[in-house]
Parts: structure tokens; sequence; C-alpha cells
């Protein structure tokens, strides 16, 4: 009975075959995919300070972003723009801290202007009240005044310069373990 029907609606086992088709295309398709970005994670995400240099400010912003994915940061991601109340990144790291990150791209590098106290202002204002940050820090490919080193300092607020942005950005080390006194993690992990 099943034959006889099948045969008079043999419509439905090419629908059937097609469906099997598509399917195991798609299937092998994401593997690849996978395959692709187990490839580029596993060389490992890096960029140089001319790269950084040569990017515009929203782009600059995308690459922090993209390290803080790299060093395992899964939901990082990139809310900076008009309005951004001090935040152009944020992120939870592995061990469930939750970073924020305010960006400061420099055109010139260290020739350009120096990152100041406000700026530094605005970060401690808004990070951890607004935006529950466990960790604040200012990112710029620049130079950093000696007085909002000081502010920096006495506020907890993690300062990475030009110098420790190029340690970051070309090596495989995450930015927890490039600062000082990052807090102790939220919970346990395997890592901690």
């Amino acid at each position: 009975m099943v034959v006889n029907w099948l045969l008079a609606h043999w419509w439905v086992l090419v629908v059937a075959a097609v469906l099997a088709l598509l399917t195991s295309v798609g299937w092998l398709y994401n593997r690849q995919q996978q395959a692709r970005w187990e490839a580029v994670r596993a060389q490992g995400l890096r960029y140089g300070l001319p790269q950084l240099d040569a990017l515009h400010h929203t782009r600059f912003e995308d690459a922090v972003r993209d390290l803080m994915h790299r060093d395992g940061c899964r939901d990082a991601q990139r809310v900076g723009g008009r309005g951004d109340l001090g935040a152009d990144v944020k992120a939870t790291d592995p061990f469930g801290r939750r970073w924020v990150i305010q960006c400061k791209h420099r055109r010139n590098g260290a020739r350009g202007s120096a990152v100041g106290t406000p700026d530094l202002q605005v970060l401690n204002g808004t990070a951890r009240q607004v935006h529950g940050a466990d960790v604040a820090v200012i990112v710029t490919n620049g130079r950093v005044s000696a007085p909002a080193v000081t502010f920096a300092k006495q506020q907890r607020l993690h300062v990475v310069d030009r110098q420790t942005l190029g340690v970051w950005a070309s090596g495989s080390r995450p930015l927890w373990e490039l600062l000082r006194a990052v807090p102790p993690p939220r919970r346990s992990t395997p890592l901690s």
C-alpha cells in the first residue's frame, strides 16, 4: 500500500531527496566554515602598531573588540558612538569579569595629543555605575599624560598605552595578563 502510494505521489520522494541533499550540503558548508575559523583562531589575531595607527577610530574600536574576542570574551561587542557614555567596547572575560573599554585613537600615534585626565574622568564616572564594569580600561595607540596615569591609579582604572597595546595586539597573551591589579575572577573556571 505504501509503495503504491509513493508510486502515485512520486514527487514526495523527489522533495525528500532534495531536502536531504540541501541538508547535507548545509552541514558540509558549516563544517568547512568551522574548520576555517578554527584555523584562523589557531594562527591568532595580531596587529602591529602601524596597522592600528592607520585605522579610522571606529575600526580601531573594532580591532579592540576583536582582540578581546580573540582572548576568549565571546560576547565582546563594540558599542561606541554618539552617546556611548564612555564605553566603546564591552566584554565578559572567561572568568566572568565585565570589561568596559574606552578607546582613544590618535591619528598620529605617539606624536598625537596625549590622553588626559578628562577622558579618564568620563570613564570613571560611567564604567562601573552605568555599565556595571568590574574592569574599566582606556586603550590608546598614543600617549597618556602623567596626571592621567596618576588619576587612573587613584581610581582603579587601567591604562593601556601605546607600549602595552603593542604587546597585547602583537601577541597571544590576553589583556588581563598584561595589566596589574585586575580584580579576581567572579566565578571559578578551569582557567582560574
